[in-house]
């Protein structure tokens, strides 16, 4: 982030515009601008027009204590996706953006007082259709803040929406001026550009369309710096140690997507060029190490981004890098390197301290006129000159001299074949994309192994070239290193290049296509590509060293006349004569030295010359490129007749054998040791297209996936208004690839021109009627083929299933029929295999006549049990080929299906055969479509006791549930401070109905003119805070309060009890719509009393209420919900019908825990890698067979002993373990046909590694565990599956990975359901979003999601199904709940006090339990154990302690001081890096932060530190950082549960479970999945 205001300097003196601030959004000088802002107004002085002269921009605020405080910059509010372009499900509560006539202001003090929004301190309103423009109202690049004044013309929106009123906008044109500029949305993982004006802060949401093309170039680099936090940020999900290479290899894959990219340009090249905007950005992000994590400022990656961009800037001689982009137009910083204690920001570049005001407007220009001609396919300035059509070519025989005597290519090295170390599942791919690595030790050599100059291959792909150059080396990591020049090159080289034995893979190439020359400072880079990769060069070997001295010596010189001529005056003044007669006055020392003889350089310089002139075409300085030398130097090659070939354009050929003499010279092996993941061949094969390390043999060609083509909306993403405790979150929607349809013969269309009705005749007499008379029949003949019941046939570009045949009064011949979609229409995308459809519950009506020919489409079910596997596979591969050969003899597609998909409820089910294709008249989708209607249905019965609404009845004295925000006025607060986002949110409130009233001679009845009169129930919550701390969370205060609402307040039925009538209040978890009332509360008093006696409610029922009886109406429940009996969770969950469990990735157990104490699961197996967590498991699940050992192996022994061995896919590593296993343990492990259940949650850290840039076949260890865990699934073939994983499982890899376990697991034959659940609306105090997967047999019921019972702030979370639909598993709970939040008070309000560094394992609980939570987390636990908090340094104790005992309070509360420690040292109170980079980090929200007593706990995470980024881990009053005990609480483990190892070990074991409370949940819906399948057998 980074500011574009005019600053005060230290001294007091002005600073140009081109300086960055670091610091918060300043406070206005009370001199320059008069004015207030209040709630319901603001006041102020009129701001001059953007016509009028303009004035001075706001100074730097007065670091005096009286100065006014940094303004707190909110995050933007959450939007949706695209609502111009993806249409969503709502519910009438839902917000949306609508289109209306907007309000016009000439002012805008004006539009700020006419849309609401926070105002304290400063306001802040949203910003659309906007225009940034000059003073003459033409409009400007954002970059042009730099060197003018910009002004504001657009639409002002509120801040927030209010619930149930329509958004209205404001116009307001020519405002301003903008005083500054920011961004935010780091950890939401979307940039968010704010602007400022004196008057207010605005969220650029959207620009006008006529000024897109501008806003484009800002957008993409506040993009890419948000881009690079996600992938390089550790608790983001992040990789800190990837190389340069890597980092930009999957940020070109993400962003290839975007619109604002001009098409065909260099992603990689752009990014690149921006490499010192991000850096100084990123850097500026750093505190003091902690951990694990790491500074910004250390990591390679972006320092490597950094340099290469430098070069860039050195290479050209100004500050712009490829395709004219400047690096920084709003520069903060120079790039130089960052000592550690330095301020980043205390210097200014170079560039923008040197340049003077036409300079910075000329390269301002230029960014964006080069920007513009990509846009619009136009080459920028500086394109290369004609020669770059074609390639001149040396002869060999005029180099040879230059070069020592043949030679041929020896090594005792056995080197790896390229071909297994790179992924190649794409025909074609721009070779930009390709991955990069280092090549050590090479040398280079032809077909016959003889040594060969790289001279002699062209420096560009060309068309018919005659030789083919091989390389070998050792192949590491690219580290952005080079070669130094100023030495020989068998002595220097980068860093990393020094040493001759690099510890890399030895490998043979490919045939090189092109290279390349990059320079700058003292370095040269000479890079190489093959169709596999690119390869940096190092330090040749040895004995190649003589034949690359040549190259480097050319380069050397092509660098040299560069410089001589940019020493003229002007360029073109030097001819090619004289150009050689300076090179021969070098003296012998110079690195360009040829020779004193003038002849000997002209035709060093001549024969050489396509190296030098390759060189020239690529420095974007014109004069340069198109002087007097390169023509001189042109004409003389010409006159050489050297070979002229044509550059063709950079394409990847499909890969074929690799003919590198070495591939006959032995066995190739690789020196890196790991442990890819067990498979089994079914998933190897499914996976296999995008991620194969074992079988190259197998992997079948995977489609192609064209990254140009992936397309974004023009609106930005809906990204929910979280903070920034959710660091290893990122926007969930799921990138959609929409793959061409297969190509078939059904395309076909009917006969033009010929009346085809004659055509059409029934076969034989009808079977039947329906209800309405129409007369069915069994088959028809369409133009001679056959259509009969339960086939299908093509309908303009859709395929339907026939139910029926019927013919009407008319006599016109009519289909029912079912859609059926394609895979790639469905959420499985170009991951779906072309030839299976999916049944869906869309039907209609369509006359034969529209029927252009029948399908092939065969309805399968699947021989279900692992002891059908085989078969099935057999079956499978069979079937494949049989499609192969008609494919390739060009017959029609022959389809297949098997599921039933259903994009309302997120899942896919098993056909219901026994309903398909009945020819009886009835549907089986139309049933389901008319059960939903009838939902919908308002209905008041005659004696206007009772009425049915949402599919709901209502009768008079049912107690309801009414939104609270029709009693209440909105009260949330702003949240200016982390964690206190519940606050203000309140559950539904409970309500009793009294009385039915109908509109009076009216014909009009629905659910706005019925209205009701109830009586409130009013809550402990609604007393006060301390009340609702030490009250039941079930217990409500009957009251005779009454209030007259329209039916359509009411979200449900719950019932209220006598406290005695409850069957019990012990259970841990709450999951009953069920109260009790033992108290009158009188409102205007303040006073509760006890209940009189002759108050009754409802009478003790066996069962609650029926949970689909509180389901929220229309837009609040999830669509499609089924009818499944809700079975109370009673002695009926006898341990036989409980699940036998293998728990894979167990951790310390939480999902286990929960699962168990649903009674839906006992887990008898579990397998955990690391040994504390195993150890914890063992500890808290003594029954179960605990192994702590490597997944892989595991599987590896399983099918092993079982006999299968010929179908698992292992390294010989794991088959080694495997067989060390002892003979008893081996005894233990579980066997296909003992497990029921398979849950866990495999390692989501590497998932952004899995995809077409991942280096090589050694990618982590964690990236394969998904492939392990599928195969456990598919080899043992359980009743139930269940994967978790964090929340941005849906879209790593554009969404590959989470396609790929859909359809690995429908392959197996499950019923499939997903979707994202946020564990703080299920009991615990906690924000925590995790993405679920739900696998069932076809012969089980799949489980639906468990409601959310809690009010959490949180949006709903969708997961993108296609282009234009979208899926929420559960409805948000932000507007309204059953219960309250559980608050931080309500976790730990009790627990004892503890001191910094806390070590006492076991003590005393000293009080007792306080609130409904803590009875209920204590359970049976006498001492309290693990209260234990890491201990701070003795500089982040007195911080903690002078942090006020407040809710919100941060290090923005620490005075700015010194603080003497007790060595006698002087240090800032306040991280030096925190107000330095607090403008570019939302402030640093939270950082030395304190937990608000009322609010929630940020996202567990593994190891809590101050200044971490999740920092707010300060105890609300004690100075200390919270404890583990405390932690798990915060998770909803009991505390009688146990952790195991060192306190790192404990924190991480919490930090990567599943909470309790949510496992819970989802196993009672197992459960009762369970057991109404029990129930169906009986």
């Amino acid at each position: 982030m980074g500011t574009a205001s005019l600053l005060e300097s230290e001294e007091g003196g002005a600073v140009k515009p081109t300086e960055m601030k670091k610091k918060g959004k300043q406070a206005k000088s009370t001199s320059e601008v008069k004015s207030t802002s209040e709630v319901s107004g603001i006041t102020a002085e009129v701001k001059p027009k953007a016509a009028t002269k303009p004035k001075q921009k706001r100074g730097r605020p007065d670091s005096s204590e009286n100065a006014p405080a940094s303004r707190k910059m909110p995050k933007r509010a959450a939007s949706c996706t695209s609502f111009k372009t993806k249409p969503v499900r709502l519910s009438d509560k839902h917000e949306t953006i609508e289109n209306k006539k907007v309000q016009v202001v000439e002012e805008e003090i004006a539009a700020l007082s006419l849309t609401p929004g926070p105002d304290d301190p400063r306001p802040n309103r949203r910003l659309t259709d906007f225009i940034f423009h000059d003073a003459d109202g033409k409009p400007q690049p954002v970059e042009m803040l730099e060197v003018d004044d910009l002004f504001i013309s657009g639409v002002i929106l509120p801040f927030e929406k209010v619930e149930k009123e329509k958004e209205t906008g404001v116009r307001c044109e020519g405002f301003g001026r903008i005083e500054d500029w920011s961004i935010s949305g780091y950890e939401d993982g979307s940039p968010v550009i704010w602007v400022s004006t004196d008057l207010a802060d605005y969220d650029c949401v959207k620009p006008a369309g006529s000024y897109n093309k501008l806003y484009g170039l800002f957008y993409e680099k506040a993009r890419s710096c948000v881009e690079v936090y996600k992938r390089l940020s550790k608790s983001s999900g992040g990789d800190p140690d990837l190389s340069l290479d890597e980092l930009l290899a999957l940020l070109v894959r993400s962003m290839s997507g975007s619109k604002n990219f001009p098409h065909g340009a260099s992603i990689r090249d752009l990014i690149v060029s921006w490499g010192v905007f991000i850096y100084e950005q990123l850097v500026g992000l750093d505190d003091e190490p902690n951990g694990t994590d790491k500074l910004f400022v250390e990591l390679p990656a972006l320092a490597a981004l950094r340099d290469e961009s430098k070069k860039n800037e050195e290479f050209v001689g100004i500050n712009t890098a490829f395709n004219g982009s400047t690096n920084a137009p709003l520069k903060i910083g120079d790039g130089e390197k960052v000592e550690k204690g330095e301020k980043v920001n205390k210097s200014k570049g170079k560039l923008a301290a040197d340049e003077d005001d036409d300079t910075k407007l000329a390269r301002v220009l230029q960014e964006n006129e080069n920007w513009q001609s990509m846009k619009q396919n136009k080459r920028p300035r500086h394109a290369a000159n004609s020669s770059s059509k074609l390639y001149i070519q040396i002869n060999e025989d005029e180099i040879a001299n230059d070069y020592p005597l043949p030679a041929y290519y020896k090594t005792s090295i056995q080197e790896t074949d390229e071909y297994l170390l790179f992924d190649d599942f794409f025909d074609t791919v721009d070779p930009d994309y390709l991955p990069k690595s280092l090549l050590h030790n090479w040398s280079l050599y032809n077909c016959d192994s003889r040594l060969i100059s790289l001279e002699l291959l062209p420096m560009k792909p060309c068309a018919d070239i005659d030789v083919t150059v091989f390389g070998s080396g050792i192949m590491t990591t690219d580290d952005g290193s080079g070669f130094c020049f100023d030495n020989e090159p068998s002595t220097a080289t980068g860093s990393s290049a020094a040493a001759q034995d690099e510890d890399g893979i030895p490998i043979y190439l490919s045939a090189i296509k092109e290279w390349k020359i990059e320079f700058g400072s003292s370095m040269v880079i000479i890079s190489i590509r093959t169709d596999m990769a690119w390869y940096r060069l190092g330090k040749p070997s040895k004995q190649y060293g003589p034949w690359y001295q040549t190259v480097l010596k050319t380069a050397r010189l092509a660098i040299a006349i560069i410089t001589l001529l940019k020493e003229q005056t002007r360029a073109s003044k030097l001819s090619f004569s004289e150009v050689v007669k300076r090179l021969s006055e070098f003296d012998k020392n110079h690195p360009a030295y040829i020779s004193s003889n003038p002849a000997n350089v002209e035709r060093y310089v001549v024969v050489h010359g396509q190296i030098i002139l390759q060189q020239f075409a690529e420095f974007p300085d014109v004069t340069i490129r198109k002087c007097a030398f390169i023509s001189g130097l042109e004409d003389k090659m010409v006159e050489r007749h050297h070979t002229k070939w044509t550059v063709k354009k950079k394409t990847i050929e499909t890969k074929q054998a690799n003919l590198n003499p070495r591939a006959a010279m032995g066995p190739v092996v690789s020196k890196r040791k790991a442990m890819p993941a067990t498979t089994t061949r079914f998933i190897n094969r499914i996976w296999g297209e995008f991620y194969s390390n074992y079988s190259p043999e197998e992997v079948k060609e995977g489609d192609i996936v064209d990254m140009k083509k992936d397309e974004e909306d023009d609106e930005a993403e809906e990204n929910e208004q979280e903070d920034c405790e959710e660091p290893e979150e990122e926007n969930n929607t799921l990138a959609v690839q929409e793959p061409e349809k297969p190509h078939s013969a059904i395309k076909e269309k009917k006969p033009c021109g010929v009346s085809s009705k004659t055509d059409i005749n029934w076969v034989g007499k009808a079977v039947g009627k329906m209800a309405n008379g129409n007369a069915l029949y069994k088959e028809a003949v369409i133009r001679g083929e056959v259509v009969g019941l339960g086939s299908s046939v093509l309908v303009e570009d859709s395929i339907y299933y026939v139910e029926y045949l019927f013919e009407d009064s008319s006599s016109r011949k009519f289909v029912h029929g079912r859609l059926m979609l394609r895979g790639c229409e469905t959420v499985l995308g170009n991951i779906a295999n072309e030839r299976e459809v999916f049944l869906t519950n869309e039907c209609t009506d369509f006359e034969i006549d529209d029927v252009i020919q029948p399908v092939t489409l065969q309805i399968r079910t699947i021989a279900w049990g692992h002891e059908h596997r085989k078969a099935n596979a057999n079956f499978d591969k069979m079937d494949r080929a049989k499609a192969d050969d008609r494919k390739s003899k060009g017959l029609p597609v022959e389809y297949y299906c098997k599921s039933l998909y259903w994009p309302q409820r997120g899942a896919f089910f098993s056909l219901k055969t026994d309903k398909m294709g009945l020819g009886n008249g009835v549907c089986y989708s139309c049933k389901i479509t008319e059960h939903e209607k009838k939902k919908e249905v308002f209905e008041v019965n005659e004696s206007k006791t009772g009425f049915t609404y949402m599919g709901i009845e209502y009768r008079v004295d049912d107690f309801v549930y009414i939104g609270p925000h029709h009693f209440d006025s909105d009260e949330r607060g702003n949240g200016t401070h982390k964690s206190g986002r519940n606050i203000g949110l309140k559950a539904y409130v409970v309500c009793q109905l009294i009385q039915i009233e109908s509109p009076k001679n009216s014909k009009r009845v629905d659910p706005e003119s019925v209205s009701v009169q109830v009586r409130r129930f009013y809550r402990p919550e609604d007393v006060s805070s301390d009340k609702a701390y030490r009250s039941d969370i079930q217990e409500v205060y009957y009251s005779e309060e009454t209030h007259k609402l329209s039916v359509s307040a009411l979200e449900g039925k719950c019932e209220v009890k006598r406290k005695t009538d409850l069957s019990s209040l012990d259970s841990t978890y709450i999951v009953d719509h069920v109260f009790f009332c033992e108290r009158l509360y009188d409102p205007d008093k303040g006073s509760l009393k006890q209940l009189p006696v002759n108050i009754k409610f409802s009478s003790p029922k066996e069962d609650s209420v029926d949970e689909a009886a509180i389901r929220k109406r229309k837009g609040k429940s999830k669509e499609g919900e089924n009818d499944i009996e809700m079975i109370d969770n009673k002695s009926s969950s006898a341990v036989n019908n409980r699940l036998t469990t293998l728990d894979i990735f167990a951790g310390c157990g939480g999902l286990s825990e929960g699962l168990q104490k649903a009674g839906a699961s006992v887990t008898k197996w579990a397998i955990e890698y690391e040994e504390p967590a195993g150890d914890a498991f063992r500890l808290n699940h003594p029954d179960a067979l605990a192994f702590v050992h490597n997944c892989n192996v595991i599987l590896r022994a399983i099918m092993t002993a079982c006999g299968d061995t010929d179908d698992c896919i292992s390294t010989s590593e794991a088959e080694e373990m495997a067989a060390k296993l002892d003979e008893e343990e081996i005894k233990n492990l579980p066997r296909p046909g003992q497990v029921d259940f398979i849950n866990g949650g495999p390692p989501c850290q590497g998932f952004s590694g899995m995809n077409r840039f991942n280096q090589s076949t050694w990618s982590k260890v964690q990236c394969e565990m998904i492939l392990a865990f599928l195969s456990f699934a598919e080899y043992f073939r359980p009743k139930y599956f269940l994967l978790e994983n964090v929340r941005n499982f849906v879209s790593f890899n554009k969404g590959q990975t989470f396609r790929l376990t859909l359809a690995s697991l429908l392959e197996m034959g499950y019923q499939v359901r997903f979707g994202i659940l946020e564990a703080g609306a299920f009991g615990v105090s906690q924000s925590r979003k995790r993405a679920f997967i739900w696998a069932a047999s076809p012969e089980e019921i799949l489980p639906e999601w468990p409601e959310p019972m809690h009010v959490f702030a949180s949006p709903e979370l969708r997961v993108s199904l296609n282009s234009d639909t979208q899926y929420a598993a559960v409805r948000s709970t932000a507007s309204g709940a059953p219960f309250r939040a559980i608050t931080v008070r309500d976790t730990i309000g009790e627990l004892p006090e503890v001191g910094n560094g806390a070590s006492a394992t076991t003590i005393e609980y000293k009080t007792e339990p306080i609130s409904w939570f803590q009875k209920r987390i204590r359970g049976d636990a006498s001492v309290l154990t693990d209260h234990i908090s890491k201990e701070m340094n003795e500089l982040n104790v007195i911080r903690c302690q002078r942090i006020p005992k407040r809710p919100g309070a941060d290090w923005r509360d620490l005075p700015e001081e010194k603080v003497k420690l007790s060595t006698g040292q002087m240090v800032d109170l306040i991280p030096w890096c925190l107000p330095n980079t607090a403008k570019r980090h939302n402030q640093w929200k939270g950082l030395f932060g304190r937990l608000d007593w009322e609010g929630n706990f940020p996202t567990s995470i593994t190891d809590p530190q101050p200044m971490g980024k999740v920092g707010m881990c300060f105890h609300p009053d004690q100075d200390r950082i919270l404890t583990v005990r405390e932690c798990a609480r915060s998770q909803g483990f009991p505390d009688g549960y146990k952790f195991s190892g060192n306190i790192q070990h404990k924190h991480k074991q919490i930090g990567n479970a599943v909470p309790p409370p949510l496992a819970y949940a989802l196993g009672r819906k197992l459960k009762e999945a369970v057991e109404a399948k029990h129930k169906t057998v009986e």
